[in-house]
């Protein structure tokens, strides 16, 4: 019997204890260790400050203007995307989609899918797009506008593309990134929009960015 004992409470632990430290691990990273801020750090007014989306003036679906305040105080989730796009870009839209309803349509978080073919990309078009793919527009934006103005802000403020482009006819840039932008307008994250595990950590992301002081 003592031997039996020994051997069961040898195999608790060969067993148990890893299955401890994993759990440990598992809650120590999905609510104490911070997301990192990406992005270059830069010098503002003699001060070193992290990098920021910059400020910038578009329109959504609707017509209505959206910039940068419209973002205060919100955790966005972005992608960039075109409406004629065959096979990326809807699983990209189906994955923004999966995340806002995880949250139910939080009024603190915002989604923002910005057009890289807005020539083509009219008003119409993005609600006949967001009508297609029954989308809830209560928090969700798809931004048209200024090419040059979209272009310069993937490559400069949400750093999707390396190379350097003018945002001319010519230019056509897309990612299947989606970019987790936290409270005070900073990258926090980039995830393959049509990996579903990628979606899984981001939704996770998001929840640990609303705990984050």
């Amino acid at each position: 019997m003592k031997n039996r004992s020994s051997i069961s409470l040898f195999a608790g632990l060969v067993f148990g204890l890893p299955l401890i430290a994993y759990l440990l691990v598992n809650w120590h990273e999905s609510r104490l260790q911070k997301l990192p801020v990406l992005g270059p750090v830069v010098e503002k007014e003699g001060k070193m400050t992290a990098h920021r989306i910059q400020d910038f003036s578009l329109v959504n679906q609707d017509g209505r203007p959206i910039t940068i305040t419209d973002w205060d105080n919100k955790i966005v989730i972005a992608d960039f995307f075109f409406t004629r796009c065959p096979s990326v870009c809807p699983k990209m839209t189906r994955s923004m989609k999966e995340t806002q309803e995880s949250f139910n349509g939080d009024p603190n978080l915002l989604l923002a899918s910005f057009s890289v073919d807005p020539d083509r990309d009219s008003l119409e078009v993005l609600q006949r797009y967001s009508k297609k793919y029954k989308l809830d527009n209560s928090n969700w934006d798809l931004i048209t506008g200024d090419k040059k103005t979209i272009y310069k802000l993937a490559r400069n403020s949400f750093m999707l593309v390396a190379a350097d482009g003018d945002g001319g006819p010519e230019d056509f840039i897309h990612s299947e990134k989606l970019v987790l932008i936290d409270k005070e307008k900073r990258i926090r994250g980039y995830y393959n929009g049509t990996d579903e595990k990628e979606i899984t950590q981001l939704i996770r992301d998001i929840k640990k960015l609303k705990d984050e002081k």
